[in-house]
């Protein structure tokens, strides 16, 4: 039994977006957020369900799950797979105008209900602290106390996430495990017993996908490695880009102290030497009587 990765967007979008899957969000948000007795969601109203032929129009490697339960709480729900930038104010701006998107203009604002934002990263977002779920509200700062509370973040960082799979006892911890792990394991833990962790199981099975569906889901696997790629290739030009400077600042330092201080034009050769020119220079200035030897 092969089961897709929920990280991916196409298959978190399938599984806890789908129409027909409510009881898994549901599950998911109630855990998560710790909602028991008359806090419990009794419906949720998806607002924007997985539509398959949509995706295929679809580039970016984000997507999301918007909801709203019977007391009128809207869920923004996102699955992050890379670190991009400005991505809390995104967040932010997201979850402010489902918030305000609730109302028209000069309405009355007691009709605005909370918005509660849950953003899963494949990274670690927060270097701050090793707890895998954290909450941000907005709080008074002398007291602590909070006061305004329409407007709720959760985040899960999957990389804290670290429990064995026997020590996964509560909902939100298998959920969480579900999450991280389902694309790499071949059965359904045993200890996973809930009808609605076993329901995501079935719907994450590989052999319940169309062949339209499993060609999207490897597109989106592909362009989220392709994504991958594109920043690791940046990441490590921009290295190269910092110990070219770095050498070239050190060939200038040699210069200054060997020739004295230097004219605009031995400068601009060192800006603009490649790597090989600069490893020369360094062999040169040893041995050189004048600035003009160098060059």
């Amino acid at each position: 039994m092969k089961f897709i990765d929920p990280r991916i967007d196409f298959a978190f979008k399938k599984i806890f977006g789908s129409e027909d899957a409510k009881d898994i969000l549901i599950s998911f948000l109630e855990s998560l957020l710790g909602l028991e007795g008359e806090r419990r969601i009794a419906e949720l109203t998806i607002l924007d369900p997985f539509l398959a032929p949509r995706l295929k129009e679809l580039k970016s490697t984000v997507l999301d799950v918007r909801c709203k339960d019977h007391r009128g709480i809207s869920y923004v729900v996102e699955m992050q797979v890379e670190k991009v930038a400005a991505m809390l104010k995104r967040i932010q701006y997201n979850s402010a105008k489902a918030y305000v998107g609730q109302i028209g203009k000069g309405e009355d604002y007691s009709k605005l209900k909370q918005v509660i934002a849950i953003t899963i990263t494949d990274f670690v977002l927060f270097d701050g602290f090793d707890h895998c779920v954290s909450v941000h509200e907005s709080c008074e700062t002398l007291t602590g106390q909070a006061h305004l509370m329409d407007i709720l973040h959760y985040f899960v960082e999957l990389p804290k996430f670290t429990k064995a799979l026997d020590s996964c006892k509560d909902g939100m911890d298998q959920w969480i495990y579900f999450i991280k792990y389902a694309g790499s394991i071949e059965d359904v833990p045993p200890n996973m017993t809930a009808a609605p962790i076993r329901h995501a199981f079935e719907k994450a099975r590989v052999a319940n996908m169309t062949p339209d569906e499993l060609e999207l889901y490897d597109k989106a696997g592909i362009a989220i490695a392709d994504a991958r790629g594109r920043l690791d290739l940046a990441r490590e030009e921009g290295e190269q880009k910092g110990r070219l400077a770095q050498r070239k600042e050190s060939i200038l330092e040699q210069m200054e102290e060997r020739f004295g201080s230097l004219p605009e034009w031995a400068r601009n050769k060192v800006f603009h030497a490649d790597l090989d020119t600069l490893k020369s220079l360094n062999k040169k200035i040893i041995h050189a009587d004048k600035l003009d030897d160098l060059f």
